[in-house]
């Protein structure tokens, strides 16, 4: 059995008890960042082996642990925060153990574009997560092919590109339209401004923004 598990984006009281369960139970955690896994686990007294499973790898480790998998072993995949597989590492490992007949269950839990997108006040009824946008090749045909998108669009970016990101969302959607930032989704310091695109340029212009960032985006109505 593959357990899919998520672990919390901020509080780390966000973890699930069955998620705790099935830590404690397994006998492997694959975890993107080992170091960054261990803070976790250590908090909740979990004596797990792990060891790491990330994008950089993750094609060189697959079918290993497919292996150890189908040997009767089971596996929990988690990700430095969050879902794996969502924006994180896990699709291809889920995919080949799809194909192989190896169990996989994914367990309910902390994501952070559902809590950004209930907090924008945008419709939420439908919407559209698009993850993080390509950092150079086909950056510009995915925006464009978003001008004619009526759903809610929910964007993952990165702090030191946030500004540039909204700029180019303004430039293809228009300066008017609705939109909210949303940082740091339970934790301390969670913030979520709202207004148009424009409106929120200007914002993180004289506010350097930090931290984890959803961004959510309006529509065309």
């Amino acid at each position: 059995m593959l357990y899919i598990v998520p672990t919390p984006v901020g509080n780390l009281d966000d973890i699930t008890f069955r998620a705790l369960s099935i830590l404690k139970s397994v006998d492997l955690i694959l975890a993107e960042d080992t170091r960054t896994s261990s803070v976790l686990l250590h908090h909740f007294d979990i004596h797990t082996p792990m060891q790491a499973h990330h994008k950089f790898n993750e094609h060189q480790t697959v079918q290993r642990v497919v292996e150890q998998l189908q040997s009767g072993k089971t596996v929990a995949l988690i990700s430095d925060a969050g879902t794996p597989a969502i924006s994180d590492p896990g699709f291809l490992l889920v995919r080949e153990c799809v194909r192989a007949g190896v169990e996989v269950q994914c367990l309910p839990g902390a994501t952070a574009l559902i809590p950004a997108l209930v907090d924008s006040g945008l419709p939420n009824d439908r919407f559209c997560f698009e993850g993080f946008l390509p950092q150079k090749k086909g950056r510009q045909t995915r925006l464009n092919n978003l001008q004619d998108e009526q759903r809610t669009m929910v964007f993952y970016e990165s702090p030191f590109r946030l500004v540039k990101c909204l700029e180019q969302l303004a430039e293809v959607l228009g300066n008017d339209r609705k939109a909210s930032v949303t940082r740091e989704i339970s934790k301390i310091h969670e913030d979520t401004q709202r207004g148009t695109l424009a409106e929120l340029i200007e914002h993180f212009k004289e506010n350097t923004p930090k931290g984890e960032i959803v961004i959510c985006v309006a529509g065309k109505e």
